[in-house]
């Protein structure tokens, strides 16, 4: 099997340092071909450098690839097209990955039957947990990319998310690439490239499996754990959600939005302010921010549609 692992990159050379070190670990069956293919999205840091440095150490495992066109979903297609391998996984600069990580998480792929396959993401805390933040919730993990349906290997009825995911190199040419309108680009916190790109291969029925061996670990990190951050992400939740599943059908609308958007919004703001408990209070405010960002989607979406007719 000929493995590409995808690693796409924009201004963090110290975390992909460490990345790139986990990953130059890992251990494959001595009949696989794999390399590590790093896309440089326009980092203004050492990121060359580090990347280099990596080429020169493990000659023909480590290649550079520069992607100018900014954005998470840019870089990924770019990666996919430059891949050599027929299985591609894809991870974020800022994990380590276990030794066995790649084995497992690519073995699903070995005979073709399996177009996707998916691995735990775990939680690297780098400092104790605010306790306004109820970390039991799966609602509370989402904006650190945790990824954990347990310890049994099996078939996935959801997405994997992209810090840990692998897929066969045809069913890109087969569905398409990551959406450029969704995923992150510079300080824009708009995801859903990688779920959304999973649930297009579910929805044309292709298979994609769990395998709970393939762990990698993600750094929440002090600037993660902020009000504003985690805001902001549910506020770019939201508006993602809406790009990926389009404007919610209604008989009544006011700038493009449905007016029954509006009273949910009002019922969530009504139900944060008057919790009194902190953590479900920042549940219930997290909620009001989600349904923010998808007005303000609806909202734009409605005017881009109108520019468009007017031309």
């Amino acid at each position: 099997m000929n493995i590409t692992v995808v690693l796409c990159t924009y201004n963090r050379c110290r975390s992909l340092a460490t990345t790139l070190e986990s990953v130059a670990g890992s251990t494959v069956p001595p009949s696989d071909d794999w390399e590590v293919l790093v896309v440089d999205n326009n980092s203004p840091d050492q990121t060359r450098d580090v990347v280099e440095d990596f080429c020169r150490r493990y000659p023909r495992r480590f290649r550079y690839l520069f992607e100018p066109q900014q954005g998470l979903s840019h870089a990924r297609n770019a990666g996919i097209r430059e891949a050599r391998g027929d299985v591609l996984a894809f991870i974020d600069d800022d994990v380590t990955v276990a030794s066995t990580w790649l084995q497992h998480l690519t073995a699903p792929l070995r005979n073709g039957n399996c177009g996707g396959a998916g691995g735990r993401i775990l939680p690297e805390w780098t400092s104790p947990p605010p306790d306004w933040l109820p970390i039991k919730e799966p609602y509370a993990l989402a904006p650190f990319a945790v990824f954990d349906p347990g310890l049994e290997a099996g078939p996935l009825g959801e997405p994997p998310f992209g810090a840990n995911m692998a897929f066969q190199k045809k069913v890109f040419a087969r569905y398409g690439g990551f959406r450029a309108d969704l995923g992150r680009c510079g300080a824009n916190l708009i995801s859903n490239e990688d779920t959304e790109f999973g649930n297009r291969l579910l929805r044309a029925g292709e298979m994609l499996r769990y395998e709970p061996l393939a762990v990698v670990y993600h750094p929440v990190t002090k600037d993660r754990l902020r009000k504003n951050y985690l805001l902001k992400w549910w506020f770019g939740k939201g508006r993602a959600d809406i790009r990926e599943f389009g404007t919610p059908g209604s008989s009544y609308f006011l700038g493009g939005v449905p007016l029954y958007l509006f009273r949910n919004l009002a019922g969530r703001s009504l139900r944060w302010m008057l919790e009194l408990d902190r953590r479900r209070r920042f549940h219930r405010k997290v909620k009001v921010w989600g349904k923010l960002g998808e007005i303000v989607e609806c909202y734009q979406g409605a005017r881009a549609a109108k520019k468009i007719r007017l031309l």
